[in-house]
């Protein structure tokens, strides 16, 4: 007697139960649901209620999931996800999961830590790249802080071969998209161009790899592996400062991949002048191709991330929380990426809406914030007493043009330091609606950029703040 769908399902969810905590469970399997399984094709159908929880679903449990399946429904069983993208609208998608059968007979081991041998450079396209797949120009939302290293970027992963800006030395903050944006290089090169060996390594790895090799005494094959990339990517070679074999061995590395036409692509945390502790042979080498500094994202660039996300997980976040998050995350991609993810787990956990008193609770959590944040109306007065100005004129509606400045750079720091809504605070600057506050701050940051001496006042306004903060 055949067993049903709905009943070997079942059996699928009694035995998982027994192998996750009761949490766990109710939070990830229980709101599954069996569509079909059709006995020819070996695929069983399952509904989930939103990509997030078909991400986690496969990031963590698929060797569970792998081996429970198996057990209940036989040998060559695949697995297919219909997820529900929008609920309003009961719209889904259908994604295929990765084949049970493959993954438990194939378990991957990675050399990670290990040095390459001259056997991996004697294969002409077997190497793992290293690239994060998720990395990509589809998700790197452009801005006016990341606008031309990303026009850069895509111009290299379509046009590998010719020899204008190489190397591209990217540089910038922490949690400003240099990881992203030197992955999607590799991605989209990658889809071009299969037949390229193209690699991304951390700087730190690199140095492990080295010192293995060195204590292994296969530094030859170390290095004639490394000569055979088509496209090398390293990150944070900010690491390398003081450690002067491995910077020895990158510069022969370097220099036969760029006397050989082929890409180098760089990226660190600060620009070639500012990594002292590297050799001048290196850094000259570093800097004779493109350098590109990738800026802290702004809010309106911030909102656009977070949008992007929204969308991509299928979520549905107030306009007052999006405009809260991309104020408070500090001009950190990073930061709203894991606020995005705790608001989403929080939501699901708890099976709760998405509202400003839960975005609070988990900014404390996710977002270093200023322990004694500045008011607007220390803003104001500050700014006022700079430019000799009465509050009271600043909030009026006077075009005067000492007055709309004054006006333009109070909602800039109150952005900046308040992360207050720009709704919030263009009501508590004279009345005006939040188009004017983004629109003032732009005004601001584009002034800073081409204006020396504004950029000075700005910064004598900045220090007046800290001095009155001590």
């Amino acid at each position: 007697m055949k067993t049903s769908p709905n009943t070997a399902w079942d059996k699928t969810l009694a035995l998982i139960s027994k192998n996750v905590s009761s949490q766990q469970f109710n939070t990830w399997f229980k709101p599954i649901v069996c569509e079909s399984f059709n006995e020819t094709t070996r695929t069983l159908l399952v509904q989930v209620p939103s990509p997030f929880v078909y991400e986690y679903l496969e990031e963590n449990y698929v060797d569970l999931l792998s081996t429970v399946l198996r057990r209940v429904y036989g040998e060559g069983v695949r697995l297919s996800y219909r997820i529900v993208t929008d609920r309003e609208h009961n719209i889904t998608q259908d994604v295929e999961g990765e084949d049970v059968e493959t993954h438990v007979a194939q378990k991957p081991t990675t050399r990670a830590n290990q040095s390459p041998t001259v056997l991996d450079a004697a294969k002409p396209q077997d190497i793992d790249s290293q690239l994060d797949p998720h990395q990509t120009f589809s998700n790197f939302i452009e801005g006016a802080s990341n606008k031309l290293p990303r026009s850069v970027g895509m111009s290299i992963a379509e046009h590998p071969n010719t020899t204008q800006f190489n190397p591209m030395f990217i540089y910038g903050p922490s949690g400003c998209g240099k990881t992203h944006l030197i992955n999607a290089i590799g991605n989209k090169t990658k889809q071009l161009y299969p037949q390229k060996r193209i690699l991304y390594v951390s700087a730190r790895l690199f140095q492990v790899q080295y010192t293995n090799a060195v204590r292994q005494n296969t530094i030859n094959d170390f290095i004639s592996f490394y000569q055979t990339i088509d496209m090398l990517i390293v990150d944070d070679i900010q690491e390398w400062i003081g450690a002067e074999r491995t910077q020895q061995t990158f510069f022969h590395i370097f220099d036969h991949l760029f006397r050989n036409g082929r890409r180098i692509i760089l990226a660190s945390d600060r620009p070639p002048i500012d990594l002292k502790g590297m050799p001048d042979r290196l850094l000259t080498r570093f800097a004779c191709g493109l350098i590109a500094e990738l800026e802290k994202p702004n809010v309106q660039l911030c909102r656009d991330i977070l949008n992007s996300k929204i969308r991509r997980d299928g979520l549905q976040i107030p306009e007052d929380v999006i405009e809260f998050v991309a104020s408070t995350a500090n001009g950190s991609v990073r930061d709203l990426e894991g606020v995005v993810t705790s608001l989403l787990a929080y939501s699901v956990v708890y099976n709760t809406h998405i509202d400003m008193r839960l975005a609070e609770r988990v900014i404390k959590r996710a977002v270093k914030v200023d322990d004694h944040p500045l008011t607007v109306d220390e803003i104001l007065e500050t700014v006022c007493n700079h430019y000799n100005v009465s509050a009271s004129a600043v909030n009026s509606k006077s075009r005067k043009r000492e007055l709309v400045l004054a006006r333009q750079i109070s909602m800039y720091f109150a952005q900046k330091y308040t992360k207050m809504p720009s709704s919030r605070i263009g009501k508590l600057v004279g009345g005006r609606d939040h188009s004017t506050v983004i629109h003032s701050c732009t005004q601001v940051e584009q002034r800073m950029k081409i204006d020396r001496n504004f950029c000075d006042e700005i910064t004598s306004i900045e220090n007046s703040f800290k001095l009155k903060s001590k």
